[in-house]
């Protein structure tokens, strides 16, 4: 994770063409000015014109590729810490989320949701709310864009994150759902409260109530994403879309994201989070939650007893 803030200046790593994006070093963002960057758990690379010159998109993927990219604690802190210094710097002016590997994000962590159910509901509902926080707060107050590449499976905490982006894109491999009752929970990161916006009331039950995945198609068509796109074009397509935004006026491109996530300010973002956790933490003490979780780990249908 990263120690310390350090203030940003944009690394030129080549990104021309989407594969051959060059990592940065996600502990030391300022001290390499001219390669790549990767962290242990996220990776982060600067796009480069076709003119040689930064673009001022910047592509930010997670980086568990051998597990599908769960959610951790200490990936949330790396997250708070990137999106903060790229907030810093003028010169960013778009943001495109993915996963490296082949999938956006399948979830939580299985080690970090067996640590729940061996504490206590108290801990646990403080514990959540600051997880959620890792992620979320530093998202939706970046102040540039943010455009999700969902290039595989998103699956729940995985697919909250997504939701909580500006736009989202996605490939036609990729697999989406809020599967949390599958497993014996109810959904946590903000998901019941942007996927209902997103949506709409009727979509959003059936998906939450259900845990139903969907494919690409079907998500588009519920709205979920803008679009489906051909797997091998989802990045260049995510990368067209963000420099088109990042040619417009920054100054006016700021201030209208500000305007359109001015439903994370009013409150009910903050009530909604609080209900999430206080449920969670209900959950994770129930006979059905470790049912869920050891059918995960046994490959097989959960039996829940409603207890």
């Amino acid at each position: 994770m990263l120690s310390r803030r350090l203030p940003v200046r944009l690394a030129h790593s080549a990104l021309c063409s989407p594969a051959t994006a060059r990592p940065l070093p996600a502990r030391s963002l300022s001290a390499v000015p001219r390669s790549g960057y990767s962290g242990s758990l996220l990776t982060v690379s600067n796009d480069i014109g076709a003119d040689g010159q930064p673009t001022g998109v910047v592509v930010l993927a997670f980086n568990r590729p051998d597990s599908l990219n769960p959610l951790t604690a200490a990936m949330g802190e790396e997250f708070t810490q990137v999106l903060g210094d790229l907030g810093q710097s003028a010169d960013v002016r778009a943001l495109v989320l993915t996963g490296n590997g082949r999938a956006f994000s399948a979830g939580g962590d299985l080690e970090f949701l067996r640590e729940r159910t061996r504490t206590s509901p108290m801990d646990n509902q403080a514990i959540m709310r600051a997880f959620y926080h890792r992620f979320l707060t530093p998202l939706i107050n970046l102040p540039v864009p943010t455009i999700a590449a969902i290039n595989g499976h998103a699956v729940g905490a995985g697919l909250c994150v997504a939701l909580a982006c500006d736009l989202r894109l996605a490939s036609t491999k990729a697999k989406m759902g809020l599967n949390f009752v599958r497993i014996g929970l109810t959904p946590g990161m903000g998901g019941s409260f942007t996927l209902p916006i997103i949506a709409g009331p009727q979509a959003a039950a059936r998906l939450i109530l259900t845990g139903d995945l969907v494919a690409a198609s079907e998500a588009a068509a519920l709205g979920l994403v803008l679009r489906q796109v051909e797997h091998d074009h989802l990045m260049a397509e995510s990368m067209a879309l963000a420099r088109r935004i990042a040619s417009a006026s920054p100054v006016a491109v700021r201030q209208t994201v500000k305007t359109l996530r001015m439903r994370f300010h009013d409150g009910a973002f903050e009530r909604a989070l609080q209900r999430e956790a206080d449920t969670q933490a209900i959950c994770y003490g129930s006979a059905d939650m470790a049912e869920g979780l050891d059918a995960i780990a046994q490959k097989r249908d959960p039996v829940f007893a409603g207890r």
